[in-house]
């Protein structure tokens, strides 16, 4: 067996037998990794003047690979992210060619501990109430699609669900009958249940009744002009053609770069201010950790630092002001804050 089809077991036993097979990643991160490896391929090609059938495991090392993460922000525009993204699928991609090619393990273990890219850390933007109203009447409910972009908005700020969750949802999915909620199946192909409102309930059941021919549960939730499942560049069109409609009546959004993410944020952010723990928020976001959540929380007490700074100074403070303090249930709890708690050994 040559290098050249050498190659191509690898690649066809990386996506078929090692990412779909043994590790049972979902439809949409094998689809995010084959673009990887494909531009990858395709970029080698041209800097060894070969075609990409040609190629062999020699062609590839770690100047390669920088080159190609490189050129994904100057010639494509990518940012960071997305190039951290694209060099972790070729790490997987050789981690996976060095366990079946015992000879390229030194190349590939050199790929392998190329660095991730440090971004600049960028405050997560989101909408205040005022705005989500704005953008939420600038939708004509009568017209043509007005029934469903009203529901697909306000579905998003309800559930902040990703747009690839969007796109997935089924009507089997989407319970109208008490409790109202729906099943969501976010990334790692993990469900969790989120409630709706009435008003998205109402709003979903307009938007199902408009719908023809006849609905059946395997039946997208939401469909193009054509009747087929919205895509997540529908989607986000929707969302920014509604956007630029809401600025013209309230001008701050216009400062905004609104996106279907955004309203994920909206509605992490709007959870919050509402007084909801932080595990609440987790798990109604569908984070794996803990940690992604309390990037918002951040911002929230950035917020009520400067609350804080539009305050009076301590000592213009009445008495009566601060003697919130001294009540006994908020005395109490301090004291049981110094307490040892009695699990410990």
């Amino acid at each position: 067996m040559n290098a050249t089809h050498s190659l191509a077991r690898l690649v066809h036993g990386f996506f078929q037998e090692y990412m779909a097979g043994q590790k049972g990643l979902s439809p949409n991160t094998i689809l995010s990794y084959r673009d990887a490896v494909k531009l990858f391929l395709c970029f080698a090609a041209k800097q060894v003047e070969r075609p990409v059938d040609r190629l062999d495991l020699e062609d590839f090392d770690e100047p390669l690979v920088l080159r190609f993460l490189d050129d994904l922000e100057a010639s494509r525009g990518n940012c960071v992210a997305v190039r951290n993204n694209r060099l972790a699928a070729l790490r997987a991609f050789f981690r996976y060619v060095a366990g079946q090619e015992p000879l390229a393990f030194a190349r590939c273990q050199r790929i392998c501990t190329i660095a991730t890219k440090r971004k600049e850390h960028q405050t997560i933007e989101y909408l205040e109430d005022n705005e989500v109203a704005a953008v939420l009447k600038s939708i004509d409910r009568h017209s043509r699609n007005g029934a469903r972009d009203y529901a697909l908005l306000l579905f998003l700020y309800n559930t902040g669900a990703r747009v690839q969750e969007v796109v997935d949802l089924k009507l089997a999915d989407v319970r109208l009958q008490i409790p109202f909620q729906v099943k969501l199946c976010g990334k790692g192909r993990k469900e969790r249940l989120c409630p709706l409102w009435p008003e998205s309930v109402e709003a979903l059941a307009a938007y199902f009744s408009s719908r023809k021919p006849a609905l059946f549960e395997n039946s997208p939730a939401f469909v193009n002009a054509n009747g087929r499942r919205i895509t997540r560049f529908g989607i986000r069109y929707l969302v920014r053609q509604y956007a630029g409609q809401a600025a013209q009546s309230c001008p701050s959004v216009k400062f905004k770069k609104v996106s279907p993410h955004t309203w994920r944020h909206t509605t992490a952010m709007h959870l919050l201010q509402s007084g909801n723990d932080i595990s609440v928020v987790k798990h109604w976001l569908g984070h794996a950790d803990v940690n992604t959540t309390h990037g918002y929380v951040e911002i929230d007490m950035n917020m009520k630092r400067k609350a804080l700074e539009l305050c009076e100074a301590p000592h213009t403070k009445t008495a009566k002001a601060l003697s919130k303090w001294s009540k006994p249930s908020i005395l109490k709890w301090l004291d049981q804050l110094s307490q040892p708690s009695g699990n410990n050994v």
